[in-house]
C-alpha cells in the first residue's frame, strides 16, 4: 500500500487526529493512512479477528508503508463528536448505543493474541481476559444518524478487565468529571450519577461490576494522571500545553478528590 507521504495534497484529506496523533492522519479514499503503532501487526491480527467473530463496528487493515511507520486501516464514513461537545452527543439515546457498542466488541474480544507487546499507556494494571479499547472518547466513536456504529483508533489496545473499559470510557462519555474540568468541554447540567446507570444497563454490565465500577473509575483517573505525567516529564509540548489548560496538577488533584468524593452516590445510583 502507498504512504501518504507520496500523495500530492489534492489526493489526501487531513482528519482529525488524538493529542498524540495530531496532523498526522489521512484519508485517501476509502482508506485511512495514520502513524503504526509499534504493536501494529498484532493489533491489525485483533482487527481482522474481530470481523470474522461478527463484530462489524471497526476499521480492517489494509497494509503497512515499505518502512513500516505507518499503517493503512478502511475508512469508516460517519460523523464523529468533536470537543466542544454538542449536545445530540450527550443525549441517553447515544449514550446507551454507545455502551451497547462496546458490549459487542468485548464479546468479540475475548481471545487476545498472544506474544505483543500491547501498549501500557492505559492499560488495566490487573490484566484480564479482555482486549480492551481503553480510549473509547467521543473522538473515537463513529456515528450514524445519532446511534453508535463503530469504534476507530485501537493504539492503547491491551488485556484488561470489561469493567474496567466500561470506566475508561465512563471517564469520557459521562463524564466522570468535576463541573469545572467539564465547562466549556461538555454541555452544562449533565447527571453524573444517572448517566453512570445509563451506561451501565446499557452496557449489561453485572452487578458486581456495577458496585466496583466508581472505584475502577477512580483507579483509571489516577493511571491517565500517570500517563500524562510521563508525557510532560519527557518534555511532550502537546501535553505540556494541554496539562496547562486543565489547571495544571491541581486540576488533577481537583478532579480524584471530586470523585472518591461522590464515590458513595455513584455507587447509589448504580445499585438502585
Amino acid at each position: 500500500m502507498t504512504s501518504v507521504e507520496g500523495l500530492a495534497s489534492g489526493d489526501v484529506e487531513p482528519l482529525s487526529g488524538g493529542l498524540a496523533n495530531a496532523g498526522a492522519v489521512f484519508r485517501r479514499g476509502q482508506v485511512v493512512d495514520r502513524p503504526a503503532p509499534p504493536h501494529a501487526d498484532a493489533l491489525h491480527a485483533h482487527l481482522a479477528a474481530l470481523r470474522r467473530r461478527g463484530f462489524d463496528g471497526a476499521p480492517l487493515p489494509v497494509g503497512r508503508s515499505a518502512d513500516g511507520r505507518r499503517e493503512q486501516l478502511t475508512y469508516i464514513k460517519g460523523e464523529v463528536a468533536l470537543p466542544p461537545f454538542p449536545a445530540w452527543a450527550m443525549t441517553d439515546e447515544v449514550l446507551r448505543s454507545v455502551g451497547v457498542l462496546l458490549r459487542r466488541m468485548h464479546d468479540a474480544a475475548t481471545e487476545i493474541p498472544a506474544d505483543a507487546d500491547w501498549s501500557r499507556d492505559f492499560a488495566d494494571p490487573v490484566g484480564g481476559p479482555v482486549l480492551c479499547h481503553n480510549d473509547v472518547c467521543p473522538e473515537n466513536v463513529i456515528f450514524r444518524d445519532g446511534r453508535a456504529i463503530a469504534l476507530i483508533d485501537f493504539d492503547t489496545a491491551a488485556p484488561g478487565r470489561a469493567v474496567w473499559d466500561v470506566a475508561m470510557t465512563a471517564r469520557y462519555w459521562i463524564p466522570v468529571r468535576d463541573p469545572l474540568s467539564a465547562a466549556g468541554t461538555y454541555p452544562e447540567g449533565l447527571d453524573v450519577a444517572r448517566r453512570l446507570a445509563v451506561l451501565a444497563g446499557a452496557y449489561g454490565l453485572p452487578a458486581a461490576d456495577r458496585a466496583a465500577l466508581p472505584a475502577v473509575i477512580e483507579q483509571a483517573t489516577e493511571v491517565c494522571r500517570a500517563f500524562v505525567a510521563r508525557r510532560v516529564t519527557h518534555g511532550d509540548p502537546v501535553f505540556i500545553e494541554a496539562l496547562a489548560q486543565r489547571g495544571g496538577w491541581g486540576g488533577w488533584d481537583r478532579l480524584q478528590a471530586w470523585q472518591a468524593d461522590r464515590r458513595g452516590e455513584f455507587e447509589a445510583a448504580l445499585m438502585g
